[in-house]
């Protein structure tokens, strides 16, 4: 069969390309399928262009070759005009070999050389980011260029905001020189065989494999796993059974896996599933029961993280409260009284928060949790940040308690749970009528998401109905946890009925 005559390259195919062939084909060749929409990769785009142009404060002086409103020979142009120039830091800077192109996060000049400074939003040097240098090497020599040191400049996630942002501090830069020159000796060849796939007129005959998840999971996971049936050996939960070794020897469907190769959590799984069979354990369940009392705060924290730290006091990354929800009940079976705290756009909202929380949360209460590591997480910074509500939170800290405990050890299990402690999957199971699904906003990321959107909006009406769903999904989360106790609670009933 014949082959089209291949296109240029970027940076960015070769990287797809390195992780998988077929990725790299279905780019250039989109398949005729309806994909999932991935509203976070906008969120994480701005969140990676915002650290780039932090870091250039590290080069300060510098010229920027814009990507936006240039075309690209415009940008190559603009490039060669400024190194010939003499300009010792060029921002973004431009080049093209063998009709790859490649923009250079910062590029420094080094006598008659020159560094290359790559910028990641991550906190270490990762496999990718040699390889992404590795590219922008081959291609800068491939211009005549030298290279005499490359550097990763990476998020210090160590880093205190004490004011305004100290750019030299939230970044630090490793030098991997060596690292990308190793890589230089394969660069031809790895070249050739991506632009090779890309001339191809059919699919690569690539089939799925742990690369698909591997350094980042594949915009196209959908589409190349579209054979895999409804309860498969990748249904299965926890680490076990080697799945993709199971899928090589041709054993795809969950009833087709030998039980005895399962360890004891994944045989559960199975058989639950495939006989849609339920487990409980009214013991274990009433001595959890028996860990709690009343009054019973159900609490829940929803938190945003950024690379750039947005108020004095925090890090990068740091889990940043900034909404919580909150069901109080006084007795078992009591109806709950609901209290909510959602703050207002841009202000750091962690102090009204906590005496919010601490006004309504009883000293002796019992607060429940749902994976009770995140919550206290929060209020044990909440406590270092603000000393002087250090002992009236360290008073709640010892009375959570958590609700997924049961649920982890497989108390109560229901087969549609499919191996998940999960809250969004342990809701449906135990309460039908309640679910996330058809939300607005429906999980943790989608909520950070919309913190970020609403500090952004301007237009009164859509802010107001943002933070409806923003406060409905908080409420549900807490509720949910309401309801799932009175579920637990009437297991031990009927058990001693």
């Amino acid at each position: 069969m014949g082959k089209r005559r291949s296109s240029g390259l970027s940076k960015s195919l070769i990287l797809k390309g390195i992780q998988c062939q077929r990725a790299l084909w279905l780019k250039k060749n989109p398949p005729d399928f309806e994909f999932p929409p991935q509203p976070e990769l906008e969120a994480k785009f701005a969140a990676g262009n915002a650290v780039g142009l932090l870091a250039q404060q590290l080069f300060p002086g510098g010229v920027e070759v814009p990507y936006e409103g240039l075309s690209f020979p415009a940008q190559l142009a603009r490039t060669r005009e400024l190194i010939d120039d003499g300009a010792e830091v060029i921002y973004e800077a431009s080049f093209s070999f063998s009709a790859i192109f490649v923009k250079v996060d910062i590029l420094v000049r080094d006598g008659a050389a020159w560094q290359i400074h790559e910028v990641k939003m991550g906190t270490s040097v990762k496999d990718v980011n040699l390889d992404d240098v590795a590219i922008q090497r081959y291609v800068l020599n491939g211009c005549g260029l030298s290279v005499s040191k490359s550097f990763l400049v990476h998020i210090d996630n160590s880093y205190v905001r004490r004011g305004a942002i100290e750019a030299d501090k939230l970044f630090a830069s490793e030098e991997i020189s060596l690292k990308v020159a190793a890589r230089q000796q394969s660069m031809t060849e790895l070249v050739a065989e991506r632009r090779e796939t890309m001339g191809e007129t059919a699919e690569p005959d690539i089939d799925i494999g742990p690369h698909c998840n591997d350094p980042y999971a594949c915009d196209y996971i959908p589409w190349c796993w579209r054979h895999i049936p409804e309860d498969s050996i990748f249904d299965l939960r926890g680490s076990g059974v080697d799945k993709f070794d199971l899928y090589s020897r041709g054993i795809v469907r969950l009833q087709d896996v030998p039980l005895d190769t399962l360890n004891a959590a994944q045989r559960q799984q199975a058989e639950a599933t495939l006989n849609r069979q339920d487990a409980t354990d009214p013991q274990r369940v009433t001595a959890f029961l028996e860990t709690l009392w009343y009054p019973i705060c159900h609490l829940d924290f929803e938190t945003f993280n950024t690379p750039i730290p947005k108020f004095d006091g925090t890090r990068p990354y740091q889990q940043v409260p900034f909404q919580f929800s909150l069901h109080v009940q006084e007795s078992a079976g009591a109806e709950p009284r609901h209290f909510e705290y959602l703050a207002p756009p841009d202000g750091d909202p962690r102090r009204e928060l906590i005496e919010r929380l601490l006004a309504v949360v009883p000293v002796d209460a019992c607060v429940l949790t749902y994976n009770q590591a995140f919550e206290k997480g929060v209020l044990r910074e909440l406590a270092k940040t603000f000393p002087d509500l250090a002992e009236a939170i360290d008073e709640r800290l010892a009375n959570v308690r958590d609700l997924m405990v049961p649920f982890r050890r497989r108390d109560v299990y229901r087969w549609q749970m499919r191996g998940s402690y999960s809250i969004k999957e342990v809701l449906p199971a135990m309460v039908p009528e309640l679910s996330y699904a058809g939300m607005a906003i429906a999980d943790g990321m989608a909520a950070m998401e919309a913190y970020h959107e609403m500090c952004a909006l301007e237009d009164p009406v859509a802010l107001a109905e943002l933070r409806r769903a923003m406060l409905e999904y908080c409420r549900l989360d807490t509720l949910a946890m309401v309801r799932i106790l009175g579920e637990l609670e009437g297991i031990v009933a009927h058990s001693a009925g």
